[in-house]
């Protein structure tokens, strides 16, 4: 099947009914294969990447052989710039690229580079160019090593609607095909050969199509026809997906890097590489965090400096004389600018409105977490006995500009939604931190809200908090005071948060931040005697669903989240080894990307000095470590259900004494939870 335009005849009038929404349910049927939110992403992720372009794409209306030559030139290397971009910044720093750009001239034929081509006079012959792969053992390339195909056309356009013509996504299609059936006939590859990305390129815009379906289904024995069963194959079984076409270059002949256009093609690419050659060793979203610390930089580049209670824009002439101080009035400040962080001092009242309870009133006791003021210890003015923990979460003007503010945001609005879900699927538990009370601030004087969600011009009107329970003290704080942990002590904290994560686990959540700072100490009285034990916080980055994404630790995060930004069954309870390691005298150095804590974590398993220093403390916490290192990375989850039990045989003494984790039912009031922890659940 080698005539493109007899190809065409058979599926352009299909391809022209799904252009034009004639399709059987009216609408448009070929979708584009990306969301804005990938696009979005991709673009906070490679911000700062060089990417590069030496050969500028020429501006003509003409066609020449010269400018076509030049347009070809620019082509490949707009291509190969965005491999080296892609290929250093996801995968790997240094080293061979696995990946290089070549030409076919026709279906079947060799490929060879533009210069070649062009020294041969074959530039006319030549359809579009390709991304083949490298690692092949043939020093010559075939078309089964095509990675991803680039059609370059002299005009893509069908008319003002910015879309391909329906000849266009034909001869994308053809050329694709033959991808996909020289990938199942290969005997070299191994990769999933059900789709490839096309890409439709000229010298302005370009558009990006993804071309997939089961070969299987392709029918060649009922029909002498091989068009007519492929035409029919595309129709019935095949998917094709289409963007709009999107300006690229331009008119100097640069590409527009953080353009819809480009975008489009460098996750198209970013696709094709990770079809061959794997996931990236960064992820997206470990890349998209640094977006953040990126900003904080970028205001302290603009002169934006902080003062006591507010952001304020520094300004390099004024009326004043240099270094002269200069009061400002208060309400003046807060009316210009942006909202302050609230900063609390001990023996401060708050007041907070509680949609659930009403007002409550706490008093401040004393900052927590080296007086970064948003984690306070303080009392209910009802119960003043009991020392609680209090969030100040972030103001909603505050949201964008800053990581810390974002941190906030997960510290209070999505913790107080994960402990919400814990709590009205009836899990409260000892080990899980309980909602006291949340809300928002209710401020000094007349508030001049329209609503009840909304807020008025006060900087504090709005600012959420969460007050939880218990209050303890953070194994960080604890492991540089102390040092390491006793045999005993380690065994306490390891079942301890296991019952917590199991509890979760009930709900289908996952911690998602498992870290020192993450887990207290909390010292109850039982009798007369005290008795600790440790508890999970800080939720706000709990997993709820496949689209949420975890905290990133270079330390302590698993290693699938770390590689994928996404948590397996088991990365949890990986974390936990870790800390284990860490409370046990581990020497955890510390990392500066996240491919070097992945070969940390690759060679110190494959070592077992993981395990073998936990060995040192505790044959059973050892023996946990080797169960939870053959889960990792795979979708078996943890059995907490026998791990708790032996746990809690060797921190109790037996069988008989310890005291599995419980589940106090929905039916109980909150009031009366810490009452049954102590009781056997249902």
């Amino acid at each position: 099947m080698v005539d493109l335009e007899l190809f065409t005849q058979y599926i352009e009038e299909w391809v022209l009914e799904n252009l034009n929404g004639d399709s059987a349910d009216g609408m448009q049927s070929f979708r584009s294969p990306f969301t804005t939110d990938e696009l979005c992403k991709l673009d906070l992720a490679l911000e700062g990447v060089p990417f590069q372009q030496l050969i500028r794409m020429p501006f003509f209306t003409d066609v020449s052989d010269e400018v076509i030559e030049d347009q070809y030139l620019a082509t490949e290397d707009f291509l190969h710039a965005i491999i080296i971009g892609l290929w250093r910044t996801f995968w790997h720093k240094s080293g061979p690229l696995p990946l290089c750009v070549s030409c076919p001239s026709h279906i079947g034929s060799r490929f060879s580079s533009v210069e070649k081509a062009i020294s041969r006079g074959r530039l006319r012959e030549m359809r579009g160019l390709a991304l083949i792969s490298k690692t092949a053992t043939d020093s010559k390339f075939k078309w089964d090593h095509m990675v991803e195909f680039a059609l370059f056309k002299s005009e893509v356009f069908l008319d003002n609607d910015s879309r391909l013509s329906a000849s266009t996504i034909c001869e994308a299609l053809f050329y694709g095909f033959h991808v996909l059936v020289s990938r199942s006939l290969s005997k070299i590859i191994s990769i999933n050969s059900d789709s490839v990305f096309l890409l439709v390129l000229d010298s302005k815009c370009g558009a990006v199509m993804k071309f997939s379906g089961d070969l299987g289904k392709l029918d060649l024995l009922n029909s002498s026809d091989p068009y007519l069963s492929v035409a029919e194959w595309i129709k019935t079984y095949a998917e094709i997906c289409v963007t709009p076409v999107e300006p690229i270059w331009n008119r100097l002949g640069n590409p527009n890097w953080g353009d819809i256009g480009t975008l489009q093609v460098l996750l198209a690419t970013f696709y094709s590489i990770a079809q061959w050659n794997g996931p990236p060793r960064k992820s997206v979203a470990s890349l998209i965090s640094d977006h953040s610390l990126r900003l904080q930089k970028r205001r302290t580049e603009c002169c934006i400096i902080e003062t006591e209670n507010a952001l304020v824009p520094y300004h390099g002439t004024t009326d004043h004389q240099t270094g002269e101080i200069v009061e400002l009035d208060q309400n003046e400040l807060f009316s210009h600018n942006r909202a302050s962080r609230l900063k609390l001092k001990c023996g401060d009242i708050l007041a907070l409105d509680d949609p659930q309870q009403g007002q409550k009133s706490f008093q401040i006791h004393e900052s927590l977490v080296g007086g970064n003021y948003y984690l306070y210890s303080a009392v209910c003015l009802d119960h003043p006995s009991e020392l609680l923990t209090l969030y100040v979460g972030a103001h909603p003007s505050r949201l964008e500009p800053s990581l810390e503010d974002m941190s906030l945001w997960y510290q209070v609005q999505r913790q107080t939604k994960v402990l919400n879900i814990l709590r009205n699927q009836g899990i409260l538990s000892k080990y899980l931190p309980e909602i006291v009370a949340s809300g928002r601030i209710l401020h000094s004087g007349p508030c001049k809200k329209e609503s009840p969600g909304g807020r008025c011009d006060h900087p504090w009107c709005g600012t959420p908090i969460l007050v939880t329970s218990p209050i303890g003290e953070p194994l960080s704080s604890m492991v540089a005071n102390e040092g390491s942990f006793s045999a005993d002590e380690a065994t306490r904290l390891c079942r301890d948060c296991l019952a917590a994560l199991r509890s979760a686990a009930m709900a289908n959540v996952q911690h998602g931040d498992i870290c020192p700072e993450n887990i207290i100490r909390v010292v109850e009285r039982q009798g007369v005697r005290n008795q600790a034990m440790y508890v999970p916080i800080s939720w706000g980055r709990a997993v709820l669903e496949d689209r949420d994404s975890p905290a990133i630790n270079l330390q302590f995060s698993s290693s699938h989240a770390l590689q994928h930004g996404k948590l397996c069954p088991s990365s949890d309870a990986e974390s936990i080894i870790y800390i284990l390691y860490f409370i046990c005298g581990g020497t955890m150095s510390l990392q500066d990307s996240i491919e070097s804590a992945l070969q940390w974590r690759e060679r110190s398993w494959a070592k077992r000095s993981i395990q073998q220093h936990i060995g040192q403390v505790s044959a059973l916490l050892k023996a946990f470590a080797d169960y939870v290192a053959s889960l990792c990375g795979t979708p078996y989850p943890v059995d907490y259900d026998i791990w708790l039990k032996r746990l809690n045989k060797a921190v109790e003494g037996s069988a008989d004494k310890g005291k599995m984790i419980e589940e106090v039912p929905i039916t109980l009031r909150l009031e009366d939870a810490a009452e049954s922890s102590g009781a056997s659940g249902p």
